[in-house]
Order: structure tokens, then C-alpha cells, then sequence
């Protein structure tokens, strides 16, 4: 099947996945985010092996504050959850719902970053700069490794919907919505483990 025979109405109901061309690319997504688990993988071993090394900076206990990063979780999740909406008004071949879910994923991925550059700044203020300690280094290796994927991502889904509004749903554009939600569910389940080891352990064991 070519990348031509369906057009906006006439997608089939998995349009992102119609061509062989679109499956191989999901598949080589796939093998992608192996990698970037890998790399993830990684730099949790680092902070592990680094969180107690402090030097004259604060504690993890004495920096972290739980409610504004629980808020940066909600918001994040919920994201996720758009962009779950979004691919189902892709299913149904709902243009417009689709890329409204899309617009709204990347406001609240702007809202979480938003909160990361201010938590930052105020742990900045508090002694915790990147060269502090061992412990401040891994921290925003890490956590600023995952920001600059969800900055990343923010605009590889604009880009997304700029290509759907010039060239409609069709079974070339499809595959790239449907690739761009794995990737941001990718980036909100490092999330979670970050917000577990990083911030809860850090507030239990720091």
C-alpha cells in the first residue's frame, strides 16, 4: 500500500500504521527509545551513586520542595493523557479534535517547564549551583537532561501540527503524530521514576 492511497476520509482506522514504510519507522522508534533507556538508565546510576555527596551545599532533604514538583507531575501526566486523546481523534479521524489535544499537550508541557526553570533558579538561590557538589551535578544532569526532552518534544509536536495543517491527515503525516505521543509518553514515565528516586527518596534519605 503507497503512501498515496488514503487521503483525509479515506484513512483507514489505524492510519499511522497503513504502509510498511509507517511500520518500520514505528519499529525503529522503538529501537530509539531502547537507547534513550539505556542513556536514562545511566544517569540514575550516576545521581545513585552520587546523592550523598553534597559538599557545602544543602541536603536533598533541606532543598526539595514535594508540592511544586507533585504539581509538575500532575502536569505532566495530564499531558500524557492528551496526547492519548489525540491519537484516539486520530483513530477516528478527527482532524480538529486532534490537533486541539495536541496544542493542549504542549501548553501543559510549557507549564512544566515553566515550573522546572523556577525550581531551578530558587535552588540556585539556596546554594545548590551545578558545580556545588557531586550530588547538585548529577541532579542537573538528570533532571535537565529529561527538561531539555520535554523542550524538545514541545516543538517536535508543533512541528507536527504545522505539517498536518499544510499537508492534512493523510498516511504520511499520521505516523508522525502517532510517534511523537510514544515519545512523549517516554518522557512522562522518566518522570515518574525521576520524581520517585530523585525527590521521594531524596526527602526520605536526604
Amino acid at each position: 500500500m503507497s503512501a498515496h492511497d488514503h487521503v483525509d476520509g479515506q484513512l483507514p482506522h489505524e492510519p499511522e500504521k497503513a504502509t510498511l514504510e509507517a511500520r518500520n519507522k514505528i519499529l525503529g522508534f522503538w529501537i530509539f527509545l531502547g537507547a534513550e533507556t539505556v542513556l536514562f538508565g545511566t544517569l540514575f546510576s550516576a545521581f545513585l551513586a552520587l546523592r550523598h555527596n553534597i559538599g557545602d551545599g544543602p541536603t536533598a532533604n533541606e532543598l526539595f520542595q514535594l508540592p511544586l514538583v507533585f504539581a509538575a507531575t500532575m502536569i505532566l501526566l495530564t499531558s500524557s493523557l492528551t496526547s492519548v486523546f489525540a491519537v484516539q481523534a486520530l483513530h477516528h479521524h478527527n482532524k480538529r479534535a486532534m490537533i486541539g489535544w495536541l496544542v493542549v499537550t504542549i501548553v501543559l508541557g510549557l507549564g512544566f517547564l515553566g515550573l522546572e526553570i523556577y525550581e531551578f533558579i530558587h535552588y540556585v538561590h539556596e546554594g545548590h549551583g551545578f558545580t556545588t557538589s557531586a550530588f547538585s551535578s548529577s541532579f542537573y544532569t538528570l533532571v535537565g537532561f529529561h527538561g531539555a526532552h520535554v523542550a524538545f518534544g514541545v516543538v517536535w509536536i508543533a512541528i507536527v501540527i504545522g505539517q498536518i495543517f499544510k499537508k492534512g491527515l493523510t498516511v504520511v503525516t499520521a505516523p508522525k503524530v502517532y510517534i511523537s505521543a510514544i515519545y512523549w509518553h517516554f518522557i512522562d514515565v522518566v518522570w515518574v521514576f525521576i520524581f520517585t528516586v530523585v525527590y521521594l527518596m531524596g526527602k526520605v534519605a536526604g
